[in-house]
């Protein structure tokens, strides 16, 4: 592995660069779109990156591709691991297929089923475990040891963090700059990437995340000046479960993230309006970055305003209304 990229360390502005020309052959150059109606109910002219367009059908392919790539030969050989409910397990399935190396991914339990059936389409090899994040831990790290894979965490790893860093980088090229950018918040992945990618362009642009009420750890960590410890979520944003890593949070707190709590509701809401004004199907996750700004508009007003469309997995036969 490039010794630039430490699993433990956050990315730098010339890794995410790196990791755009890496992943380039593989990974879809998403559009941006805009939309009239929802510039005006909001008082702002947003550009939303639709990563729900991306290969896998979410933003979490850029990460995965990048830490496959990053790999040298011998690492490569005894393929990769991870733990994931969803779209990273998928993501890091296909990325993995495009060097021909084995994907191991250990699902939790009452994970959504059409996530766990894309994984396996994707080619992985499944494992379960219980749904707690110690759970989840231990049994990558089982099958890590038996199998010499490679572990691949899902926002814990500068590969990673670097790779979906390239999602804001395209949007900055792609709209010409913007005053703000806003992004779901989980396990603080692609904030972090975000933040450093937008602030490697221009240190002006104010960094925002979005985050369900019922998972609010990332802004009551910021709010207490530390990290919080583990929590039960309780929201239908299955994406944004986790809690945010010690080196995303890290990442948050040097960037000045200003993070913005949403209801269930209200993304609901913003859910049905992405569908009916830009016609496209976003995961609840997803939505929760124009619920933020539909919930504080005055925060938004007369910016130019990039928003990061995660992720467009939805099970139909499962609407959250």
């Amino acid at each position: 592995m490039n010794p630039s990229l430490n699993p433990a360390a956050l990315p730098t502005f010339a890794q995410i660069q790196e990791a755009a020309a890496r992943i380039a052959p593989y990974a879809v150059l998403t559009p941006v779109l805009r939309s009239a109606v929802l510039n005006a109910l909001v008082g702002a002219d947003l550009h939303f990156k639709c990563e729900n367009l991306q290969r896998g059908g979410a933003f979490k392919f850029r990460g995965a591709c990048n830490a496959v790539w990053s790999m040298d030969d011998g690492q490569a050989a005894g393929g990769v691991v991870t733990h994931s409910s969803g779209n990273h397990g998928n993501a890091l399935a296909l990325a993995a297929a495009t060097r021909g190396i084995p994907a191991h991914v250990i699902v939790p339990d009452g994970a959504v089923r059409t996530k766990v059936e894309a994984i396996e389409r994707a080619g992985a090899i499944l494992h379960r475990c219980a749904p707690t994040q110690a759970a989840r831990e231990a049994k990558a790290d089982e099958v890590r040891l038996a199998t010499g894979a490679e572990l691949v965490h899902p926002f814990a790893d500068t590969r990673v963090m670097a790779g979906q860093g390239t999602a804001v980088l395209e949007l900055l090229q792609q709209t010409g700059g913007v005053d703000a950018i806003i992004t779901p918040v989980g396990g603080g992945g692609l904030m972090a990437g975000s933040a450093i990618a937008a602030h490697g362009v221009a240190p002006h642009i104010a960094v925002h995340g979005a985050e369900p009420v019922g998972a609010d750890d990332a802004a009551r960590s910021l709010a207490a000046g530390r990290r919080v410890g583990p929590f039960v979520p309780d929201t239908i944003c299955d994406g944004l479960r986790t809690l945010i890593g010690e080196t995303n949070f890290d990442a948050l707190r040097m960037h000045r993230v200003e993070v913005t709590t949403v209801s269930d509701a209200e993304v609901i809401a913003a859910m049905k309006l992405l569908w009916n004004e830009l016609k496209l199907v976003v995961e609840t996750s997803s939505a929760t970055v124009l619920a933020a700004v539909l919930k504080r508009p005055e925060r938004f007003a007369g910016q130019r305003v990039g928003l990061v469309l995660t992720g467009g997995n939805v099970d139909l036969d499962a609407l959250p209304w």
